[in-house]
Parts: structure tokens; sequence; C-alpha cells
């Protein structure tokens, strides 16, 4: 055959001296680089006939071929790149047990966050991610109650540590809002207890929201809706996702939220008498103990100053000294 001319001249390639050059391991001591063809031996040819055609073929040494390997895997370098390799996997074994150690002393508390210890049984599913610090926008003619009721409720159980502050738009929050300061602040806060931090503002809002992203403005609009959260969050025993009474603590929640958006007297006692329904012959909203519906209704029964006891029935009536002792407000 004739030969073709070469299309691309010959560079000179610079390599770079940032990094150090490794030995060829796949060189025997001595050897030469140089084609794959010409490291392998051969011992002979043999002919083969097919179709009256002679072929030649490379009858390859199976036994210099074993004796290249078996030096190869005692190559020098290749030896001690493994040691190098369990030495480094032991290493991470014994810092994954140090973090274990560390995580375990801190309890949950881990980077300054606080970790909630869930499982899937516990809390519908859901998976153990840090709380980040929720910030609440509310209006003082609207108090959240709900906050200073779970505060309280929650006292052995959970912390809500609940930080007040006044916006701009704001000129005065009333005394019915500093009231609210202060009985939160009454409330001790305990550092051996899970804790959430909460920051509310007093700002000229048309409703309470409450922003859960420290990265991006995703707000949760409805005081109700702010306690669905806090409960997802919170101790175990206010968790009800896998309760029996999910739907009807849900139900309860809703009814809440219609009342507090009732513009007239007459709506507001129909809310009412659907909550005395919802509670029937039991001790709370959620059965025989405390749950986030029974801080919905107490907390929605004190922002309405127009319902009176004259508009609550007697089970109701009753359930509102039970709930005032686990409150405190």
């Amino acid at each position: 055959m004739y030969e073709l001319k070469t299309l691309l001249p010959q560079f000179d390639i610079t390599l770079p001296t940032c990094m150090y050059e490794l030995r060829n391991v796949s060189l025997s001591a001595g050897a030469t680089p140089g084609p794959a063809a010409h490291q392998i031996q051969c011992s002979g040819a043999a002919e083969v006939e097919s179709n009256n055609t002679k072929t030649g073929i490379c009858a390859l040494d199976l036994d210099i071929l074993g004796r290249q390997i078996q030096h190869l895997l005692k190559n020098q370098d290749t030896t001690a790149v493994l040691e190098r390799q369990e030495k480094v996997l032991k290493q991470l074994e014994e810092l994954k047990a140090q973090l274990g150690q560390i995580r375990a002393s801190l309890g949950v508390r881990v980077c300054g966050k606080t970790v909630q210890h869930t499982t899937a049984y516990h809390n519908g599913g859901l998976k153990e991610v840090p709380l980040h610090d929720v910030v609440v926008n509310g209006h003082p003619n609207f108090i959240p109650y709900a906050l200073l009721a779970l505060k309280n409720a929650w006292r052995d159980l959970y912390t809500i540590d609940v930080k007040t502050f006044t916006h701009s738009t704001m000129a005065d929050i009333g005394p019915a809002a500093r009231e609210f300061e202060a009985n939160l602040a009454k409330v001790s806060v305990n550092p051996a207890l899970p804790k959430i931090n909460v920051t509310l503002i007093w700002k000229n809002c048309e409703h309470t929201e409450m922003i859960s992203s420290p990265t991006m403005y995703v707000p949760i609009y409805g005081e109700v809706n702010i306690i669905r959260y806090l409960g997802r969050v919170g101790p175990t025993e206010y968790r009800y996702e896998n309760s029996p009474l999910c739907n009807e603590i849900d139900a309860v929640l809703d009814i809440c939220y219609q009342l507090l958006r009732c513009t007239t007297h007459k709506s507001q006692v129909a809310m009412v008498r659907l909550l005395d329904k919802r509670l029937q012959q039991q001790q709370y909203f959620g059965g025989d103990q405390m749950s986030v519906a029974d801080i919905g209704v107490y907390s929605s029964l004190i922002r309405m100053p127009a319902i009176t006891d004259k508009d609550l029935t007697p089970a109701l009536l009753a359930w509102r000294k039970r709930a005032k002792l686990i409150t405190k407000i």
C-alpha cells in the first residue's frame, strides 16, 4: 500500500508540573514503553488452513502472560496503593465512630440547629430534618394566643422560645399585646428540651402569617395553619397524623378558621354550635387528651370577644375550664 501524508504535524506537548508523576505500574522491571503488542510475547505461530487459504495466527504463551500478571501484582507501587487505601478506609471508620459519639452527646442539638427526632410512625412519614427559626407577622388586633397556649401546654415536653419585636408600621401595639408579651416572658425556657425559636413581629398586616424558610419568602397564612405546622414539629404527644381522630382534628381546625372570618354575630354562633357537635361527650376535641384542636378552639374563642358565655353550651363551658388549666390563659 502507498503511504499517506500526515495531516496533523507533530507537536511537543508540555505536561503540567502541578502534579507529581507516577511510574507506570503496567511495565515490568527494565521494560521500555511501547505498543501493547510488543509487551506480550508469543511462543510461535500456527498455520491454519481454511477454504484453501492460509492465515498466520500468533499463539499466546499463557505461562509468560501468567508470570507477567504475577509480577504486576507483586509490584511495589501497587502494594503501596493498596496499603494506603486500607489505611484511609480505617481512618474513615474511626472518624464515623467519633461523629456518632459527638452526635449522641449533643442529643437534639447539632451545630446550633434543632433536629427533630421523628419516625415514620410518629410523624406521618416525615424525615428527620433540621428545624429553622420561624418568623410570625401578626397585627395587635389579632393576637396569636396559640403561641402562648402551646408554650404553656408543652412546658414539660417542648420549648417554644418567642421573641417579640415591633415593626415601624405600628406606632403602638396596645395594652392587650403588651400583656400578651408579658405572659410569654413569664414562661421559662428549659434548655434541656427540644426547642424552636419563634420571632413574633407586630406589623400592620391583614393576616397572621408565618415564614418557615430562611432562604425564600414562603408564608403560611392563618393562625390555624401555624398551629398545624407547630403540631407537626412539636412533641410526639401532639402529632395527630397517625391518630384515628386525624380527620376530626382537621375538621375542628377548619371550623376555627371559618369562625375567625365570620363578620356577623349570628354566623359566629353558628360556628360555635358546630364546635359543640364536634365535642359531644368527650373531654377534649382530640378525645381524652389535649390536642392541637383544643389549642385552636381556645385561641379562637379568646380572639372573638363578641362570643360570651351565653353563646356557649354547658359542654363547651366545662371544656373551657379544663383547657384553661393547661393553657394558663
